[in-house]
């Protein structure tokens, strides 16, 4: 029923992980090869003998349309070679899909990732699940689905117990920079053909960052939000987050404080709280960085793994110790757990 579609080139550390964690379930592989020179191939054989080449021709959205044609089954999930299945109800996704067989999945991926200094992750849905008669993908790059029938028609979704770890974004070896400047390439050269779009100018800003190019990326999520951008949409939550760190990590801080224009349509939002919170705490205006961040603990979800727990209570914590209020420092230092910083914060306070 289920085909598990994957594109590849010369990844074969992460595709054997990769195969590795799906082969315990009934799913049909499909890997598509886009030139590599390793020993791809060989790794991919060992788990299924549906292999083929494609020749690359900078459009991600070909790549993986002809994948779909090389499936058999139905239902089509796509993974990339470093997202590594961590967790799958199957009877409850066979289940949904008797309940949406029209729909597109969204399915859980968590994001590690360096940033600043410190290894971070992040959690976002993403739609990779869905019936192969009624869609196929569109756009060279961060490519989308679309109905087949009517490519700018509403799509509905649902959320799978499919849950993913993804790690393209650690480290700094030479793949992360040899794939950082192939996207760049393939979404500076979409933006030059079809202009200021704002889904674009977010992937390249993105792209930067989590290269730690901070500098370079804001220009992008400036220029983003100054065009009208629909609030509701993740992305747009996202870019807004991103963007304030950047001018967090650049030392921006007074102009970081522009991001209160937006303030009335995150205020329940976690991760942005938690922002707000770094760029008051940076700007001295203590009582609203300490509200802030408060709030944020508040909100049950987040992004960002800690905003609305440990790394709130740590900042809380630094704010009350640099006002020399060591006793309710370490109240709120106690409250991270064994979150190293805090830790280190109530043997400085004790």
């Amino acid at each position: 029923m289920i085909s598990v579609c994957i594109i590849t080139k010369n990844e074969s550390s992460n595709l054997n992980i990769c195969l590795s964690r799906l082969e315990p379930y009934n799913f049909e592989l499909v890997v598509v090869d886009t030139g590599s020179t390793d020993d791809t191939k060989t790794i991919a054989s060992k788990y299924t003998s549906n292999i083929y080449d494609f020749d690359w021709c900078d459009d991600f959205s070909a790549a993986r349309n002809f994948a779909i044609t090389k499936a058999n089954n139905e239902y089509i999930l796509f993974l990339d070679t470093d997202e590594f299945l961590d967790n799958l109800d199957y009877e409850l996704l066979l289940n949904l899909i008797k309940k949406y067989p029209d729909r597109v999945g969204k399915i859980h991926i968590k994001n590690l990732f360096d940033s600043n200094g410190e290894e971070k992750s992040s959690n976002e849905f993403i739609s990779r699940f869905f019936p192969k008669k009624l869609y196929n993908y569109s756009g060279r790059i961060h490519e989308q689905l679309t109905l087949k029938d009517n490519p700018t028609g509403v799509i509905e979704y649902y959320d799978t117990p499919i849950f993913v770890t993804h790690t393209g974004y650690q480290g700094n070896s030479e793949y992360k920079k040899a794939k950082a400047h192939r996207n760049l390439t393939l979404l500076l050269k979409e933006l030059e053909e079809n202009g200021d779009d704002p889904y674009i100018l977010y992937q390249i800003g993105r792209s930067y960052f989590y290269a730690q190019n901070y500098t370079d990326a804001i220009p992008y999520f400036e220029r983003a939000m100054e065009l009208n951008l629909d609030l509701n949409l993740d992305y747009v939550h996202t870019l807004v987050i991103t963007f304030g760190y950047c001018l967090i990590y650049t030392e921006q801080f007074q102009i970081a404080m522009m991001l209160e224009g937006v303030y009335e349509d995150f205020k329940n939002d976690a991760d942005f709280l938690f922002v707000m919170g770094l760029i008051y705490m940076y700007n001295a205006q203590f009582n609203k960085a300490i509200e802030n961040f408060l709030t944020a603990t508040t909100i049950p979800n987040c992004s960002v793994e800690g905003v609305n727990s440990f790394s709130a209570f740590y900042n809380v914590g630094v704010i009350l110790e640099c006002l020399n209020d060591k006793t309710n420092a370490i109240t709120y230092y106690k409250k991270c757990g064994d979150y190293p910083p805090a830790l280190e914060g109530v043997t400085r306070c004790s």
